[in-house]
């Protein structure tokens, strides 16, 4: 159910303003945040957050990228209900015909918001473009970025995101057309050595843009003293933001700990996820594929992980379940990724940015959520890993 608030609405609690958290009120006010105000006598223990951004997600709710109008808005509303206020449907590697209609639907639907469910601002392309030697669990249609392609995904006026594995032929290339077209340019599914990655991204930062980890440490090599390979590389980098799942099965804890000590700002949580989150267990899809889901779960049939079914509410909790402060792992799951993608209008709580809210009790379970100053209620969802503030 979503509640259009016509007139001003004031949210009392804990707000989780860049200081950390702060008694206070915040007014919502024809779709943004109108006032907010500090008042150290507010006793209530809701915690008010910045909704969450995804820039990395398949599917949800038995809904997929792939599906058209009717799988994004059933993923839009599945992550809604978890917090999720943007998310960019994320597209999988599939024939060139298949992947242009599935972008097509994208930008239909932003024109056409979902009703309950996440604001969709744009895409993210993930493969073509990416190594067929580090498909994960992505179907064998890869393809080299050309002009040609370029042309057509860029005359979609969609795609906010890509994933390039960068040793293709005219990877460097589509990098600069894309960084100057304002598009995220993701390192991902590749075979690269961390001295190509490193070209790569000077080429997409002189151009411009903001380069990215494609999901970090997953479907590319290992950090070794004298091969640090693109994971080394995207660390290293001063610029480019670093997607990871936090699901307790992609990356291992000290990994995750090691990305935020060398990059405590440009860490941003994703969720990978695929249509079988939010349905429990069982059998699924994933591009075609089929998919088995067990606990956090998701491989196909030879084991290869096919996506995950995370949410971002249970990302921030595993993040400070971690030991990472409240207001550090929500700038990972808010203002990192929304900025990332060049979205200035949300990822934080300031007077004049859309409201978009994430609103939480004090065990960071999901109470209310907030779309453009909609309110979204969802009740308490689900989550399965304690963290108290």
């Amino acid at each position: 159910m979503t509640t259009i608030a016509t007139d001003p609405v004031v949210l009392r609690g804990q707000l989780l303003l860049p200081q950390g958290l702060t008694p206070g009120q915040l007014t919502v006010h024809d779709g943004k945040i109108a006032e907010i105000t500090m008042d150290p006598g507010i006793r209530e223990d809701t915690l008010i957050l910045p909704g969450f951004v995804d820039t990395h997600v398949h599917g949800g709710g038995g809904g997929d990228t792939m599906d058209g109008p009717g799988g994004l808005a059933r993923m839009a509303r599945l992550h809604a209900r978890h917090g999720t206020t943007t998310l960019l449907p994320t597209t999988i590697t599939n024939p060139w015909d298949t992947v242009l209609s599935a972008l097509q639907a994208v930008a239909d639907v932003t024109r056409h918001p979902v009703p309950g469910g996440a604001d969709m601002p744009g895409a993210h392309l993930e493969g073509p473009f990416i190594s067929p030697q580090r498909l994960g669990a992505q179907p064998p249609f890869t393809l080299d970025p050309t002009p040609e392609r370029l042309d057509e995904i860029l005359k979609l006026g969609v795609v906010r995101a890509v994933t390039i594995a960068p040793e293709l032929t005219g990877a460097t290339a589509a990098a600069a057309r894309l960084a100057r077209a304002g598009v995220r340019v993701g390192v991902g599914h590749t075979r690269a050595d961390a001295d190509t990655v490193l070209a790569f991204l000077t080429v997409v930062h002189a151009s411009g843009g903001q380069g990215a980890a494609t999901h970090l440490f997953n479907a590319m090599g290992g950090v070794e003293g004298r091969s640090p390979g693109p994971a080394g590389a995207l660390m290293s980098d001063p610029l480019a933001t670093l997607e990871i799942i936090l699901d307790g099965v992609h990356v291992h804890d000290a990994a995750f700990r090691l990305a935020r000590a060398a990059a405590p700002e440009r860490v941003m949580l994703i969720t990978d996820a695929m249509r079988a989150t939010g349905l429990g267990d069982g059998h699924s899809e994933l591009g075609g594929q089929a998919v088995t889901v067990r606990g956090s779960r998701a491989t196909l049939p030879d084991g290869t992980l096919a996506g995950s079914v995370l949410t971002m509410d249970e990302a921030l909790r595993r993040a400070v379940a971690a030991g990472v402060p409240l207001h550090e792992a929500s700038r990972m799951a808010s203002l990192t990724p929304a900025r990332s993608v060049g979205l200035r209008d949300r990822g934080e709580l300031r007077v004049g940015l859309r409201a978009d809210l994430t609103v939480l009790d004090d065990t960071l379970r999901v109470q209310d959520v907030w779309v453009a100053g909609q309110r979204i209620t969802s009740g308490a969802a689900e989550g399965s890993v304690e963290g108290r503030v």
